[in-house]
Formats: structure tokens, C-alpha cells, sequence
């Protein structure tokens, strides 16, 4: 698996609107890709750890229900679709990704 900043260029590539934990105060620009840190799985043998992967939650927010860097998202290695909403009129579709 890449690091924070590899994952960051690759979601730079799909739009140029990225924040990582962005503060609540921050404006941020629409379309844009919110992510954060949500999870870490850990594989073990022989009682230690030997796989980390790092699980990060992806949100698409748009003025748009169907806007295209959602099939961009969508098609990123190991990301999967959890949950989508509407807050404030603007469209929230959040994926799941480990890198």
C-alpha cells in the first residue's frame, strides 16, 4: 500500500479541490473530495503483525446528484460505496478506501 501523500496526488488527478481534515471553519471550493483517516487493518501471523493497511473515508461533495468524479471515485482500487446524503444542498457520497 502507497502513502497519505500517494493517495492525495492520485485523488488531485480526479479534481483539484482536495482536503485532507479539513478544518470545520474551512470554505471549501465545490466539487471537492473531503478524506480523513477511518481505519487501520492490521493482518497478523505468528502472533505479530505483518500487513497494515491504512483505511481512509472518502467524501464527494457536489452542487450535483450526479456528478462525473463520482464514477472516477468509484473506480479507484479497493474503494467501495457506504453511504450517500444531502446536507446544506449539496450532495455527500461517501466511499470507503484502504491505501
Amino acid at each position: 500500500m502507497g502513502t497519505r501523500l500517494e493517495l492525495h496526488a492520485i485523488l488531485l488527478g480526479i479534481t483539484p479541490e482536495v482536503y485532507y481534515q479539513p478544518p470545520e471553519s474551512y470554505k471549501m471550493e465545490y466539487p471537492c473530495i473531503r478524506y480523513r483517516r477511518s481505519n487501520l487493518a492490521i493482518s497478523h501471523a505468528n502472533n505479530k503483525p505483518y500487513k497494515k493497511a491504512i483505511g481512509y473515508q472518502l467524501t464527494v461533495i457536489s452542487r450535483q446528484p450526479d456528478d462525473p468524479i463520482l464514477d472516477l471515485v468509484s473506480n479507484l482500487p479497493s474503494c467501495a460505496f457506504d453511504r450517500g446524503y444531502v446536507s446544506k444542498n449539496l450532495h455527500h457520497d461517501v466511499y470507503n478506501i484502504y491505501y
